[in-house]
């Protein structure tokens, strides 16, 4: 503990000293990556080689899919039909349609989770940590079901309409009622702060650092200034985040479709020019899954590293994304739980399974020296020198909605612990601003450790409470299920 506070004095001496900005830079770094190191102890704690939160999650995962009856594949079509509007009463209670509580929570996990974390994913685990992604981005699918369905059903509407949700709520409130008030209020509270970091981290930070380091690559100058880089990010992301959810959900309904199509497009390409490659791909993602060959060890390895990468990018038993279906327009909680588990599928399934092939058959994964997004971009640039371009602007988009909607989850997690006031919210918006400027500065290593410290502890007190909460959704789901088989609900498309 004496170490640990002696790391933050050093930080907070640094950020008022006069030096230069690189060796600014560095000892943030290093005082940074103390005080990550310190806190992750218990959070990758091994049980049986395997840390604890990783059983957390894994678990939390499959008992939500076998307790609701396997929700995630048999409303698979009728989530798509709740996306695309068939059921949208413009009179429901709420601030965003459907669809743009979708593309606001696949924002802020459709980012550099599928690009940078995939590479790191496969460049750590091998072509056998993908297979472990797609698993738990399968069983996630119910897992956000589970927590989307729960914010919907204990959100607070203010008279002027504005919706307040999300784990913090779900936890204080549910497990009240089931006369789990004290438990329910700590859960809620230890959400909300890990909720924050992961706005500062995985949400802004490694986003941001790893726009910095696609951005320069493609236009050297920027390598030169991080710090005017990072303002310029920060400026950006000021413009939207000033409107609250509104203005987040109008930009991302346009932003999501625009970066996935572009990015599933140049994909598609680097595929077919490797047509030959994809069916071998496959094989080995399976095959290394299950090496026989490997030892006990290294397999566990394999599993973790890719069911931590993948839970970082569809963050599935976090609950970040049931804050922003809170604000959805609908009487039916479990309507939107079905909208929220389609995002696991996108982010996982399609999008970072691609990013695995690309990395797989380019043959990149195998290079030394290569990380993240730069080993994507090499990925990519095997198959047309000019196609890192294309990718860096992917980038770009994918962070940038990433940290929009993050500083919203954020700001609501702020919001709950020192309240809903426009200058407690402004102090929130300030400071995640300026941690994007630090992001763009500071190592990938120390980045990525505090991203996943920060989003990996939101599983402890949301999956606790949820399992606690279990059979008040469970109840729900057969009684919406029911009506839906009858024919009972209103078609407007």
């Amino acid at each position: 503990m004496n170490n640990l506070n002696h790391q933050i004095s050093n930080l907070n001496f640094l950020l008022q000293s006069g030096e230069g900005e690189s060796s600014l830079a560095e000892r943030i770094d290093q005082s940074f990556g103390g005080i990550v190191e310190k806190m992750a102890e218990f959070l990758f704690y091994p049980i049986a080689d395997i840390p604890v939160i990783v059983w957390v999650l894994m678990l939390g995962a499959i008992f939500f899919t076998i307790y609701h009856s396997f929700i995630n594949f048999r409303g698979f079509k009728h989530s798509l039909d709740v996306v695309k509007g068939k059921y949208d009463d413009p009179n429901h209670p709420g601030e965003i349609s459907h669809f743009q509580a979708l593309t606001s929570a696949l924002s802020a996990t459709v980012g550099l989770g599928n690009i940078a974390g995939v590479a790191v994913a496969v460049g750590v685990g091998g072509p056998g940590a993908v297979f472990w992604m797609i698993i738990l981005g399968l069983f996630g699918m119910t897992s956000k079901f589970h927590e989307c369905t729960l914010a919907q059903f204990y959100r607070k509407v203010d008279k002027d309409g504005t919706v307040h949700g999300g784990p913090m709520y779900y936890l204080s409130l549910g497990l009240k009622e089931r006369g789990l008030g004290a438990l329910g209020k700590i859960l809620a509270i230890v959400f909300a702060v890990f909720c924050i970091g992961g706005s500062f981290g995985g949400g802004n930070m490694f986003q941001a650092n790893q726009t910095f380091e696609a951005m320069s690559g493609v236009v050297p100058s920027i390598a030169e200034s991080p710090w005017g880089f990072g303002f310029f990010m920060a400026f950006l992301v000021g413009l939207v985040i000033i409107g609250g959810i509104k203005r987040i959900g109008k930009v991302t309904e346009k932003i999501i479709p625009f970066m996935c199509g572009l990015y599933l497009s140049a994909g598609l390409i680097v595929l077919f020019k490797n047509a030959n490659q994809v069916l071998p791909a496959l094989n080995l993602i399976f095959t290394q899954a299950f090496n026989p060959d490997a030892a006990y060890g290294g397999l566990i390895g394999v599993m973790v590293q890719g069911i931590r990468r993948a839970v970082f990018s569809n963050e599935a038993g976090i609950g970040s994304a049931a804050i922003a279906h809170s604000a959805a327009k609908t009487d039916q909680p479990v309507r939107e739980g079905i909208v929220g588990m389609i995002g696991p599928f996108i982010d996982t399934v399609v999008i970072c399974t691609m990013t695995a092939l690309i990395l797989i058959v380019s043959g990149v994964y195998n290079v030394e020296g290569l990380e993240g997004v730069s080993m994507t971009k090499a990925a990519f640039e095997s198959t047309f020198s000019w196609f890192p371009a294309v990718l860096s602007v992917c980038v770009f988009f994918f962070a940038y909605s990433t940290m929009i909607s993050w500083s919203y989850y954020g700001e609501k997690a702020w919001a709950y612990l020192f309240g809903m006031s426009s200058q407690t919210t402004l102090i929130y918006r300030l400071i995640f601003l300026a941690f994007v400027v630090l992001g763009t500065v500071m190592k990938l290593g120390n980045v990525l450790d505090f991203s996943d410290l920060m989003i990996l502890s939101m599983a402890f007190p949301n999956i606790i409470g949820g399992i606690l909460l279990a059979p008040k959704v469970k109840t729900a789901l057969s009684e919406y299920w029911s009506k839906l088989m009858a024919g009972k609900f209103k078609v407007y498309k």
